[in-house]
């Protein structure tokens, strides 16, 4: 609806209605609303880089500052190609990361475990001091 203040009776007058153009903004916001993700929730995965092809790193070095955790297809554990299993990896892990800084660790699951052994291994791990898990696959580990 106008509004007409003062003037000529009869006279016409420009008045811009902007209820409809309010009613269509209040319904664009609440589309947008809609439709706009929330973000997801879950667990923060690490992928580990590769150096960079002008740098060499000393195999050394790179087991020293590296931990997988290899979930095999036997319900058997590795820590960094040493034997484990369920009762003792998570006094071992607790071991490692007591004076590391850096507390950051992988897994690496056989392609016939099922998730269930990798999600516990992935439960042990940040039970026992490690802040941050990632995950190696066989893409990542062919380097593609």
């Amino acid at each position: 609806m106008g509004m007409e203040v003062g003037g000529k009776k009869g006279a016409p007058m420009a008045s811009m209605n902007v209820i409809p153009l309010i009613d269509i903004l209040l319904v664009l916001i609440i589309i947008f609303m809609v439709i706009t993700p929330l973000t997801p929730k879950g667990l923060e995965a690490l992928v580990p880089q590769p150096p960079p092809p002008n740098q060499k790193e000393q195999p050394q070095d790179l087991e020293k500052k590296t931990i997988v955790v290899q979930v095999l297809e036997n319900n058997t554990l590795k820590i960094n190609e040493d034997a484990a299993d369920w009762d003792t990896i998570g006094p071992r892990l607790s071991e490692i990361f007591k004076l590391r800084a850096e507390k950051v660790a992988f897994v690496k699951g056989d392609d016939n475990v099922t998730f269930s052994n990798v999600a516990r291994a992935i439960d042990v791990m940040r039970a026992n001091g490690v802040e941050k898990v990632g995950l190696i696959t066989a893409k990542l580990e062919a380097g593609q």
